[in-house]
């Protein structure tokens, strides 16, 4: 292999050698890569990252390839450009290469915009500087003020910190920190330039499993000792142990001195997951997110391409981060919605996941205690492999649930709660134990209506009403963020004084439990109350440890949290997430409220969850009342089949959008005339979107439903690319849409 290298190394320095050109795949929206010149001087090979000129700019790509040969269909030699350089960073992996290829063939879209997400860290191209911090070290300074004591503080433990993150934690102005640095109270010194990762320690003994535990650990180690691709489903009931289980996989993995990916829903709300994790390896993952700062993503990302980070723990779109050398793949509740990625490039990150672990050919573990439909069936199949965990650890049993019928128990107007709720919290709250609310609604109500004159508040950009956040004093949309100050008088009728909330929010929710309940120390948790990780792992501290004894929250508290006081889970609207025209709205209703009264009676004490319904007859309460989970999902796999849906059929959607409504319509009409005729496919539309404007843009919707066998992906872009679009106008493909918005 040297030998060929110092061939082609040489040839690259022979004058009359031919040019040698190479394909360059640049991270933009493009369709294919373009050829380059090799200079003479430099030496690249595929997979490397490339500086390249593009129009007047310098931009990155990766080398995807050999140059085109045929004479007529390459740039003449004349006329083409030379790479400008190659960059200091480790090549591409082929099997990322890959994996970029065949998800853009998957998704529709073009790979110049798949590889985007796996070079979403430009910066991290170029070798980080070394970075200046200071240590205590000299006498304190002659006159000491309070500034000046906070800082000695932060620094009392010998950590070296940045100027920026000491006057940050110290809350002082950067001219403190100089001041006590030319006093010579601090000592400047250089942190490694690259981030430094500690070294999981796969040998500790990890927590004693239960005989269904350790079966099942056995099982996913043996899948990794083996090695070659599987999926395994593992299934178990809330407060099983799951994770636990797949530690131990992680462990073997680590033993063969390979990398690990982690993937969660909500990377904010895993604080207990990295403690846990922590305590069983003795150092933490990494972890990948969108609220990470740009110097930690840019040096996270160059720990994980040069092989140092063993273990990753991340969103969805850790999954495009460049590993040298993937192990195996962890999807923790692998049924989640949220691991939808619904802009941009639109993809399933579970199924990529597999996709991904096909390709490199590893183990992948799906986790759930409500899994998909999707998974149940390739299990049923024989696609995937499936473990069991039928109980929960210990002496934990699964929370009673029991359904309110609000028909005959609806409370006053203005409240939300009934009394059998109140009568439950009040018995828990006595006993000192903890309470959670569960509703699936941020703000304060949903809606603001004009009782004068009927006029409701609505986004100028968005079909969609506006959500009264009362805290902050504004009504706020939820899809683009537009926000506007509560108005004193109508801005249709002009009436003062008629504007009312409609419905409630978890924050008018607050207010009644405030009035029921003042004295009792509570929080709310929603994604606009809780912002980033570590506010979040603040706020699972705080419940975990008791300090509060009333949670009002969305469905980020439904994930996985263990919280051994609390006793009583209420859900407020359980018919919430049945509305709508959503094939799933069942399979995911059952998914959420299921996950929810699961953080009931996790510990030793008994659990207990009331759904307040209107529909206590439907299919789903009576599911989560009986606990017969796998009679609810027969029906609706029943269901699905019958009707040709997934995962029995395939499904894509077209979305035609634009800022001129008629060339939106103009276009969707175009489009319905092209559609494919063939046997097993059925196009439906075009059709306003239920959101028919969204973020200022008009929206029509075609769905395109075939059967099973059929190449859905290849179809839906044939028919596209026989249409003409405006430039105006965007049609965005989402293959396998969970969104029908």
């Amino acid at each position: 292999m040297a030998a060929s290298h110092t061939s082609e190394a040489e040839a690259q320095f022979d004058e009359t050698a031919p040019i040698r050109r190479v394909h360059v795949l640049l991270p933009l929206p493009l369709a294919s890569a373009y050829d380059y010149a090799v200079p003479r001087e430099e030496y690249v090979e595929v997979g490397d990252f490339v500086a390249v000129p593009l129009g007047r700019r310098t931009v990155a790509g990766v080398v995807w390839g050999e140059g085109s040969a045929d004479p007529d269909n390459a740039v003449a030699d004349s006329r083409l450009r030379p790479i400008a350089q190659r960059l200091p960073v480790p090549a591409m992996a082929e099997v990322t290469r890959r994996f970029v290829e065949w998800l853009a063939d998957y998704t529709c879209a073009a790979p110049g915009a798949v590889l985007r997400m796996t070079m979403s860290v430009p910066a991290a191209l170029e070798p980080p500087r070394p970075r200046l911090a200071y240590v205590l070290d000299g006498p304190p300074p002659d006159r000491m003020t309070g500034a000046r004591q906070r800082v000695l503080a932060v620094l009392a433990d010998g950590q070296a910190l940045p100027s920026a993150t000491i006057a940050e934690l110290a809350a002082v102005s950067g001219a403190v920190v100089r001041g006590l640095v030319k006093h010579g109270t601090l000592r400047e010194v250089q942190l490694p330039a690259e981030l430094p990762v500690p070294e999981p320690d796969w040998r500790k003994v990890g927590e004693t499993l239960s005989a269904d535990q350790l079966a099942a650990a056995a099982a996913l180690k043996l899948k990794v000792e083996e090695g070659g691709y599987s999926t395994t489903l593992l299934d178990g009931v809330t407060g099983a142990g799951k994770t636990e289980v797949y530690l131990e996989a992680v462990a073997a993995t680590l033993a063969q001195d390979r990398q690990v990916l982690v993937l969660v829903p909500e990377i904010g709300l895993t604080a207990q997951w990295l403690e846990r994790f922590e305590r069983r390896f003795g150092a933490a993952p990494l972890a990948w997110h969108s609220d990470l700062g740009t110097a930690r993503r840019r040096l996270t990302w160059r720990a994980v391409a040069q092989g140092r980070a063993r273990v990753v723990v991340g969103a969805r779109s850790a999954l495009f981060l460049p590993y040298t050398d993937l192990g195996l793949i962890v999807v923790d509740e692998e049924h989640d919605a949220a691991f939808k990625q619904e802009d941009g490039v639109i993809y399933h990150a579970r199924d990529m996941a597999v996709l991904r672990a096909s390709l490199g050919e590893i183990p992948i573990v799906l986790v759930s205690a409500t899994p998909s439909l999707e998974s149940r069936v390739n299990v049923e199949s024989g696609r995937y492999d499936s473990l069991h965990l039928p109980n929960r650890i210990g002496a934990a049993e699964l929370p009673q649930i029991e359904a309110v019928d609000m028909r005959g128990e609806a409370p006053p107007g203005g409240q939300w709660l009934s009394e059998t709720l109140v009568t439950a919290m009040k018995e828990t709250l006595e006993a000192g134990e903890q309470v959670l609310l569960f509703l699936n609604r941020r703000g304060y109500a949903p809606l603001t209506l004009c009782r004068t004159c009927g006029h409701r508040l609505q986004c100028p950009h968005c079909t969609a009403w506006l959500v009264e956040h009362r805290f902050h004093g504004r009504l706020q949309c939820h899809h683009c963020g537009f926000t506007l100050r509560q108005p004193e008088a109508c801005p249709e009728c002009e009436a003062e004084g008629s504007l009312v909330a409609c419905g409630p929010g978890v924050e008018r929710l607050g207010e009644e439990v405030d009035s029921l309940f003042p004295d009792i120390p509570r929080m709310l948790i929603a994604s606009d109350t809780v912002r980033g990780p570590e506010a979040a792992a603040e706020a699972i501290r705080m419940i975990a440890e008791g300090e509060v004894s009333l949670i009002i929250g969305t469905q980020i508290v439904a994930k996985g949290h263990h919280f051994p006081l609390l006793t009583l889970v209420g859900v407020i609207d359980a018919d919430l997430g049945l509305q709508g025209g959503d094939l799933r709205a069942a399979e995911r209703t059952y998914q959420v409220l299921n996950q929810v009264a699961g953080r009931a009676g996790r510990a030793q004490r008994p659990g207990r969850a009331l759904l307040q319904t209107y529909m206590p007859e439907h299919p789903v309460m009576q599911a989560l009342i009986s606990g017969d989970r796998d009679n609810f999902m027969a029906r609706e796999r029943q269901a699905r089949q019958f009707q040709g849906l997934p995962p029995f059929g395939r499904l894509v959607a077209l979305i035609v959008s634009g800022r001129n409504e008629a060339q939106v319509l103009d276009s969707a009409r175009e489009l319905g005339r092209a559609a494919p005729r063939q046997t097993g496919v059925d196009v439906l539309g075009p059709a306003p979107a239920p959101l028919s404007l969204l973020r200022g843009r008009f929206r029509q919707r075609l769905l395109l439903k075939c059967q099973r066998g059929i190449n859905a992906s290849a179809l839906a872009r044939t028919w596209v690319d026989q249409v003409h679009i405006p430039n105006q106008v965007r049609v965005a493909i989402d293959v396998d849409p969970y969104s029908f918005m």
